[in-house]
């Protein structure tokens, strides 16, 4: 196992979304796990599709590493206990190198950088330019001198004259090796929806996707000069407060509630953190699919992840047995956690394309899938109103992704949670309905920055197994 000071790690960054990181991250994770090498994937931000590719390029987890939900100290620990058997981590950025929350680049990939004193690559877009990639690059370095630029990777290069020309003007005006040089190339196998890649789970040929990154990788890029790079990260050792051990926790060893998650091709938004602090608390954790699924065995609780219950609205309809199934539990007051496409399964209905999906039917809301996004990005929430799971006025920070918007058709059923401070939710004010022992919200939390989230569930089941006894 690796000390604290090998920790081998590279992290990809762009002048801007779009410019080929997933793609080239995909591909060099790949690439090393063929040579032999563990590789250990990260992706900044909340990004679940992203991260699934890069679980199923490194075949293992990813983990997000998000300066907004998660605090330094839990960064950095979780970062040296998911690299400890790694021979490299590959970090992968999103948007901009720089871009940010504020004026000082708050929760960017650079900041992301220097907190895991990562060196960075930096992939250029060379589109119709030449001497003023140098000007860039140059601009880059000089904008954050602490920030250890130490390659670049020429995108969408045109031919060999510009990639001669442009090579040449970054390592004697920049003094940065260039580790690569892409080609504009034909074909994608990464077809964007939404803001973001398919997710490989809806990809019949994503063994063919990945070596198709491959392909792209080894053919353009110095796969031995990153991974020099990468070796030669200087030593980082855990924050203060912090030990890069998992977080302990405690519960009764000879108690163990069965806690449902759905996994399906509808729902599998899940970060791995909220799962282990389930089995960690001492839960057993039982997958549920709810197209293929008829009944629900016993259980003390279940959660519901997101995803994009609208691809699979005709099955999850047809699922009936499924669905009165599930609604009975919940009037029962089995305790219900749901997310985003959670929320939406749990509510009457779902309309898609100008069709109408009938639903579980737990909550008084449907919801209409829009062309545009009605929630992208940070939320932060302040609970307002009482509910199994978090105290009255306790603020939570989290993300939301959707598309759909939600119509209430009764608000005297099911309260609304929570005041929204920064995002959308149901409406620009609100987020989370809550009735009985079920909350269904919009926001994604990550249990990596809070704690508390899984003890909530996890003591909703046990008093739940504790009334049926």
């Amino acid at each position: 196992m690796h000390m604290f000071n090998d920790r081998p790690r590279i992290t990809i960054a762009a002048l801007k979304g779009g410019s080929g990181k997933t793609v080239l991250s995909l591909g060099l994770a790949a690439s090393w796990l063929r040579k032999g090498l563990t590789v250990a994937p990260f992706k900044k931000g909340p990004d679940f599709i992203d991260s699934g590719w890069l679980s199923f390029a490194a075949q293992r987890p990813c983990r997000n590493l998000d300066p907004f939900l998660m605090t330094r100290e839990q960064i950095l620990d979780s970062f040296l206990l998911r690299s400890a058997d790694a021979d490299i981590s590959v970090i992968e950025g999103n948007r901009g190198l720089f871009d940010g929350l504020d004026l000082e680049g708050c929760c960017s990939t650079a900041e992301l950088a220097r907190m895991l004193d990562s060196p960075v690559i930096l992939i250029v877009d060379v589109t119709m330019v030449t001497r003023t990639v140098a000007a860039l690059v140059m601009g880059c370095r000089h904008f954050d001198p602490e920030l250890k630029i130490e390659g670049i990777i020429l995108n969408k290069v045109a031919g060999r004259r510009q990639e001669s020309l442009v090579r040449a003007c970054v390592e004697q005006y920049c003094g940065v090796p260039v580790v690569g040089a892409v080609p504009k190339l034909k074909g994608d196998f990464f077809p964007e929806r939404h803001m973001g890649l398919i997710p490989q789970q809806e990809r019949r040929f994503a063994e063919k996707a990945v070596e198709w990154a491959v392909t792209v990788v080894e053919e353009n890029v110095d796969l031995e000069s990153i991974l020099q790079t990468a070796r030669s990260a200087d030593p980082l050792s855990p924050a203060p407060g912090g030990n890069g051990k998992k977080q302990a926790f405690s519960a009764p060893a000879s108690v163990s509630p069965r806690i449902g998650v759905i996994r399906d091709h509808a729902f599998w938004f899940y970060y791995p953190e909220n799962l282990e602090q389930l089995k960690d608390l001492g839960a057993t954790l039982v997958e549920l699919d709810s197209i293929r699924d008829r009944s629900i065995p016993e259980l003390d609780a279940i959660y519901v992840g997101g995803g994009f219950p609208e691809i699979q609205a005709p099955a999850l309809a047809d699922n009936r047995s499924f669905k009165n199934a599930l609604k009975e539990r919940i009037e029962t007051g089995l305790p219900v956690y749901a997310e985003c496409g959670g929320l939406m399964y749990l509510g009457h209905s779902l309309m898609v394309d100008g069709k109408t999906y009938p639903m579980v039917g737990a909550l008084p809301v449907s919801f209409v899938l829009e062309k545009r996004p009605q929630g992208h990005g940070y939320t932060v929430l302040e609970t307002a109103g009482k509910n199994p799971y978090y105290e009255v006025g306790e603020t939570l920070r989290g993300h939301e992704f959707h598309y759909s918007k939600a119509v209430m058709e009764d608000s005297e059923k099911a309260t609304a949670v929570f005041k929204v401070l920064r995002g959308w939710g149901l409406d620009g004010k609100r987020d989370g309905l809550c009735r009985k022992n079920l909350l269904a919200l919009y926001t994604h939390v990550h249990a990596g920055g809070n704690l508390l989230w899984a003890q909530a569930l996890f003591r909703q089941a046990l008093l739940f197994r504790k009334d049926k006894i």
